[in-house]
């Protein structure tokens, strides 16, 4: 690795640039690789190892998100009946990253699954008779999905306490709640994952790594192809480097690097900076009483991504609880970015969507206020309502990473909030940029595909397509209408990824 620090500057050009070095990059590298094994490819990643921002394991909550616990993803439309559909997509999308992992696994590329998937129980839990109604309503309606075959649901405190002995503690008996379980969730540390990954790209294929190298501007050229400016940020050294295709995966910076390119289809974007904060706990003892991620409901105002839940995290072979999320601001677009990040992102294109969605969003800004004037204390308060007997001494604040909330323009409303995750392409398929938050690195295989199928359609249908099907053996077919091939594939990603469900 200290040889692409030190001794190696980018060559002049390339078929292809990434831009970031986290679990998006890591994962469109390794399939194009794999695709075409004699495409040049870079990537370029301002800090000093993959997986800095976003991708590391405590600026996420680690959930490999399959919409097992999530409530968002299936709402109640006004007839009363559930809407499920966002639920089975997202379940799919986790089952085509299980099967590229189990992939690379079979190829020997990465090693030790354990290191970043394990098993955890996913959990909905519920207060209050109308949400408990509700749940009860959702359970019925996802157990016609063999997706969803093998949830469980209880209202019953006895058979809460089988499930959640911790949270139940001290609960007062007439207290109405219900809960669903998934057994078959997981907890995944996306930052070894990507790290994984890039060793394989830097050890045994002819992908290029550059590390604390920054692209800086990203222009288009006359021939159809790009030009950007790259900063060597150890030597303080500047050239420019050219490439057929870019692919922007550089989290919050993504967005100023789309707007640099001037693609029509970048125009209206802004971003709005959101970060994170967990409530950590390392006390084993409390650890023993907690195996599984508990979602609830977000409360009034709040955005979907605020969902609470207690969670067990496995890190580095290392178990602990996490508790949150509790929004926080700062105008940085990362972690270590720069705080004139917000302001230097404002434009005369994008004033409008900016404005737009500030204006149509004035709870989420007095919900967001609110969070970030919290004390730990208060902090405290919101964990107590999952866990009574809560002590401060066993919890520490953890930072987690910065998040940039995509804004659209909105011919209505001006601009609009997105909560989920986005491509954006140009209409020549040479340039693509993903924006946005969760749920992001779960999904990752499917969202590189989509990429692809964007940007190289003839291709990915044509000489790659065996290839592909050997990677992502259900690609093309809707699990949710193959119970067959959904047993078949899980069968399969749980052996090769050692889970134990």
């Amino acid at each position: 690795m200290s040889q692409s620090l030190t001794s190696r500057t980018p060559k002049p050009k390339y078929d292809v640039v990434l831009i970031g070095g986290g679990i998006m990059s890591a994962t469109l590298a390794t399939l194009l690789h794999e695709f075409d094994p004699n495409l040049e490819i870079a990537i370029f990643e301002r800090l000093g190892r993959f997986a800095k921002e976003s991708s590391a394991a405590w600026n996420n909550a680690g959930t490999g998100h399959s919409a097992f616990c999530e409530l968002n993803y299936t709402p109640e439309k006004p007839d009363g009946s559930i809407d499920i559909s966002k639920a089975e997509s997202i379940a799919e999308q986790f089952e085509i990253s299980k099967q590229f992992w189990s992939y690379l696994i079979t190829k020997g590329y990465i090693h030790e699954p354990k290191d970043f998937i394990n098993s955890c129980p996913h959990m909905s839990l519920v207060f209050g008779e109308k949400d408990a109604e509700y749940l009860r309503k959702r359970h019925e309606k996802m157990s016609e999905s063999v997706l969803f075959k093998g949830m469980e649901f209880a209202a019953d405190h006895e058979k809460l306490k089988e499930w959640i002995p911790l949270v139940m503690s001290k609960r007062n008996q007439s207290e109405i709640m219900a809960a669903t379980k998934m057994d078959m969730g997981t907890d995944v540390n996306f930052g070894t994952l990507t790290r994984k990954m890039g060793r394989h790209l830097l050890e045994d294929s002819n992908v290029e790594v550059f590390l604390y190298h920054e692209v800086k501007d990203i222009d288009p050229k006359e021939d159809g192809t790009w030009e950007m400016k790259v900063k060597d940020r150890i030597h303080n050294h500047k050239q420019e480097v050219e490439a057929d295709f870019v692919f922007i995966g550089a989290g919050g910076y993504a967005l100023p690097l789309l707007d640099s390119s001037d693609i029509k289809e970048s125009e209206g974007y802004g971003g709005f900076p959101v970060s994170g904060e967990w409530l950590v706990s390392h006390n084993q003892e409390l650890v023993e009483k907690h195996h599984a991620k508990v979602y609830t409901q977000a409360t009034v105002d709040a955005p979907p991504m605020s969902v609470p839940h207690l969670d067990l995290r496995i890190i580095d072979g290392q178990k602990a609880l996490l508790f949150g999320p509790f929004a926080g601001f700062s105008t940085k677009f990362l972690k270590e970015g720069s705080y004139l990040d917000l302001p230097e992102s404002v434009n005369t294109k994008n004033l409008r969507s900016l404005f737009g969605a500030w204006w149509h969003n004035i709870p989420l800004t007095k919900y967001l206020i609110q969070q970030v004037a919290m004390t730990k204390s208060q902090r405290m308060q919101h964990l107590r309502e999952f866990i009574k007997d809560a002590k401060e001494d066993d919890w520490e604040l953890k930072i987690a990473g910065q998040r940039v909330q995509v804004i659209k323009k909105d011919e209505k409303e001006g601009g609009k909030l997105e909560f989920g995750t986005e491509v954006v392409v140009n209409k020549k398929g040479t340039i693509a940029s993903l924006l946005g938050a969760s749920p992001g690195a779960s999904t990752a295989v499917y969202a590189m595909l989509n990429v692809l199928e964007r940007c190289f359609p003839e291709k990915l249908h044509g000489e790659w397509k065996g290839k592909l099907l050997e990677m992502v053996p259900s690609y093309g077919q809707k699990l949710a209408d193959h119970p067959e091939l959904t047993e078949k594939i899980r069968k399969y990603t749980k052996e090769i990824l050692e889970l134990e469900y």
